[in-house]
């Protein structure tokens, strides 16, 4: 997910029990011009393994030496996003875009196999829009390229992120190949992902937006899964700690002035069903250091609680 699956994001995920972590994707046309922004995000820990980079583009020969540059980076696979429907990417004939070019992308996709020699999988959705349901082909031809998984997020690239994720959909594309299958779309709680698994029948669920914020959502779904008991939502404190490890993390990675900056987006999603953290949220926004971040927090946090009859956890925070 791009400007949110950062490194410090990714260890926050990875410590809260995610199983697999993928970076934000990233330009193939970047990477072979060696344009910072795009280098700076195939920088990956031990601690996050296994992880996958993932990539994007529309040109042939810039994927295979993105590929390659992405390689020598020390992934455990390389994921070929062909699901990304934002105008700028799907627009330019990239991600979702390349939906409506199939040749193009399975001749993006078997010259990028060919060209390392880690695992290649995709991302890729169930089609342009309503009408062109295509996802049954694209999983064929993208098997046949010889990738090693498939991931489907179960809407067109017309909804964007708009109405319901079809399992169903998904359920069709794993049933058409052999290779795992990876569902995504509409995964916001532990029982979400069980429903997923017996609706679609795939191998595996992936998390996306269902995370912002709530990082714990890993841990509370592999528990669930096991156990069919449901974890309890975290309480106030838990969250606020691990927002300031986010943060911590983030200024170690990218600096303080930049790791302030890009936590902001943060802020709402951790807070989220707390009453009154939009005056939080401006406040936080002219602070310029984590000393000063993490006090106007336990204040915040603090003031809440004298002014609050504090019910329980799960009326307080929903997600």
């Amino acid at each position: 997910m791009e400007d949110v699956t950062d490194l410090a994001f990714r260890l926050v995920c990875k410590r809260q029990g995610a199983d697999m972590v993928y970076t934000e994707f990233v330009s193939s046309e970047g990477l072979i011009r060696d344009i910072r922004e795009a280098v700076g995000k195939l920088k990956i820990l031990d601690e996050e393994r296994p992880i996958g980079i993932q990539i994007y583009g529309n040109r042939v020969a810039s994927m295979v030496q993105a590929a390659k540059i992405a390689e020598a980076a020390g992934p455990d696979i390389l994921d070929i996003n062909f699901g990304c429907p934002s105008k700028h990417v799907a627009g330019s004939g990239a991600g979702s875009g390349l939906l409506k070019t199939p040749e193009l992308m399975e001749e993006i996709t078997r010259a990028v196999v060919n060209a390392v020699n880690i695992p290649v999988t995709a991302k890729t959705r169930l089609g342009w829009c309503d009408s062109e349901i295509t996802i049954v082909e694209i999983a064929k031809m993208l098997e046949s390229c010889g990738i090693q998984a498939l991931t489907v997020h179960g809407r067109t690239r017309t909804q964007k992120f708009k109405g319901q994720a079809n399992w169903e959909l998904i359920g069709e594309a794993k049933k058409a190949v052999k290779i795992p299958v990876i569902g995504n779309g509409d995964v916001v709680s532990p029982q979400d992902a069980q429903k997923m698994l017996q609706v679609a029948g795939v191998d595996a669920v992936m998390i996306g937006r269902g995370s912002y914020g709530n990082p714990w959502i890993f841990k509370q779904t592999k528990h669930f899964l096991q156990t069919g008991e449901s974890l309890a939502l975290p309480e106030l404190d838990e969250r606020v700690e691990v927002l300031l490890e986010h943060l911590a993390l983030s200024i170690l990675y990218k600096g303080e002035r930049r790791g302030i900056i890009e936590m902001g987006k943060h802020y709402g999603n951790y807070f989220h069903g707390v009453r009154n953290v939009k005056y939080l949220k401006a406040h936080l926004r002219e602070l310029k250091s984590y000393d000063q971040i993490a006090s106007a927090i336990r204040v915040f946090i603090a003031d809440f609680r004298k002014s609050e009859a504090m019910p329980a956890a799960a009326e307080v925070l929903s997600v």
